[in-house]
């Protein structure tokens, strides 16, 4: 039994015993079985590209596995020793094997397009007391990242970011400044089409950075995190505006990098975030605050 503390946000349905986010709808008929989730909609997944194997087609496959509550089919259980939350990984693990799998016995799977990536960076503790804490032992889940989901800091916001297509991409680790925000304008670049007017105005197209073939990515990139402080960064130099706010989340164990001072952080050397040296970079420091501010004013 996963059990959640009624104050934290994921006690308004309750399916299977388990609490969750949000008010449900629909009847019997809405309900579902979590240890199912995984299995159907990759069950869907794959049906759907042996379906569009003769035509141009987009998926977009949304796990569920590591959000919580983590609860993975009986088959992966006890597959990480790291409980439901490493169990669940390797679920997802799983579903994303299948599809791989499917396009290459089909034959599409020099001409698809695979992009792997997460909408922000790990929290370990949200809620659920499913010994995810007690279990991770010396695993990082954000790496070398300071912080996690929710912060200002990189481990809140620099997620996986895998693009494969065999035979175009050239394979290896690019250390690119690229945002999921600018898809949408980098395959208009591929398709040569053209975005309507006003569409997407923070977009970039950087398609040969996308596939590692000599594009320098971003100049800037703005980010935000859960107290609405901004950030900007230019691909080594960080700049935390000041903002109010707690600076530390107990619940999920992560320091949101809100502070009343600037912050300047020189992630070529201090990826870890530890050193803040705006102090002493004060040039630089007014460099990136003068753009940040452009930027927030523009929109």
């Amino acid at each position: 039994m996963l059990r959640v503390h009624p104050s934290h946000g994921h006690n308004m349905s309750i399916v299977n015993g388990i609490s969750r986010i949000g008010f449900m709808k629909g009847g019997k008929s809405a309900l579902w079985k979590d240890e199912e989730i995984a299995d159907v909609i990759t069950g869907k997944a794959v049906s759907f590209i042996e379906k569009s194997r003769d035509k141009p087609f987009f998926l977009y496959f949304a796990t569920h596995d590591v959000h919580v509550p983590r609860v993975p089919d009986p088959r992966f259980v006890g597959s990480s020793g790291m409980g439901p939350r490493g169990d669940a990984i390797i679920e997802f693990d799983w579903s994303v094997g299948e599809l791989q799998k499917t396009l290459k016995r089909l034959g599409i799977e020099q001409n698809t397009i695979i992009i792997l990536t997460s909408d922000n960076g790990p929290v370990v503790d949200d809620g659920y007391k499913d010994l995810a804490v007690e279990l991770l032992g010396n695993h990082k889940p954000a790496g070398p990242f300071r912080g996690g989901k929710y912060s200002s800091f990189e481990g809140g916001t620099r997620v996986p970011g895998i693009l494969s297509w065999p035979g175009t991409v050239n394979p290896g680790v690019s250390a690119n400044l690229l945002c999921q925000i600018d898809l949408l304008a980098t395959f208009s670049e591929l398709l040569k089409t053209k975005l309507p007017q006003g569409a997407a105005p923070d977009s970039e197209k950087h398609l040969d950075a996308w596939l590692n073939k000599g594009g320098e990515g971003r100049k800037v990139l703005v980010l935000q995190n859960v107290n609405n402080n901004l950030s900007i960064e230019d691909g080594r130099w960080k700049y935390i505006a000041p903002g109010g706010g707690a600076t530390y989340n107990p619940q999920t164990n992560t320091e949101l990098g809100n502070l009343n001072q600037d912050q300047l952080y020189d992630l070529s050397k201090d990826p870890g975030e530890k050193s803040n040296i705006a102090s002493q970079n004060l040039k630089i420091v007014q460099i990136l605050r003068s753009r940040l501010n452009k930027i927030r004013k523009a929109r």
